[in-house]
């Protein structure tokens, strides 16, 4: 005969990501002759609940080598760039969102610089992709069955005879050492 339990424990209840794709300008101080690199560092974000929707707030650091004075001279241009991404996540069958929840956040995609273009005017425009995966983590219940009937003890048998307790008491030598 089983019955049931049930256990409240923290689990995930929600999960989703997203990819993005942004592009920015920047006003170069000199004019540009040739972007010789751009790299992004710095990642730095933070989930949050906000009705039934998850916010990501994060910043990341642009940094763009270029060349001007006809690749005679170099510079880098330093821009920190703040977002704030919404998710709609979906959470599953049952779960209790109105209590205490934890939200993780992991970057699957680390932003990175994948075009890289100098306009007309002498702006540099770029492209920044990056992907978000989010998890919501709350309580939950789960249902398990228990056994009420315990299993019965096993006798062990006693692996030392009289025989065996005899053959020690005549061979070991008490003055060995």
């Amino acid at each position: 005969m089983s019955s049931y339990k049930e256990i409240v424990t923290k689990a995930v209840v929600g999960k989703g990501k997203k990819y993005f794709k942004n592009t920015y300008t920047i006003e170069a101080t000199n004019k540009p002759s040739t972007v010789l690199g751009c790299w992004v560092i710095n990642n730095k974000f933070k989930g949050y609940k906000t009705g039934e929707q998850i916010g990501v707030d994060g910043s990341y650091d642009v940094n763009i080598w270029y060349s001007y004075e006809d690749d005679s001279k170099t510079t880098v241009i330093n821009k920190q760039i703040k977002y704030n991404e919404i998710f709609n996540v979906k959470v599953k069958q049952n779960a209790d969102l109105t209590g205490d929840t934890d939200i993780i956040v992991r970057a699957l995609k680390q932003p990175t610089c994948t075009k890289v273009n100098i306009e007309d005017d002498g702006k540099i425009t770029f492209d920044i992709e990056k992907e978000l995966g989010v998890e919501i983590v709350g309580e939950t219940k789960m249902k398990i069955a228990i056994e009420e009937d315990e299993e019965p003890w096993e006798d062990l048998d006693n692996e030392v005879t009289d025989e065996v307790e005899k053959e020690i008491d005549e061979n070991v030598k008490e003055d060995f050492i």
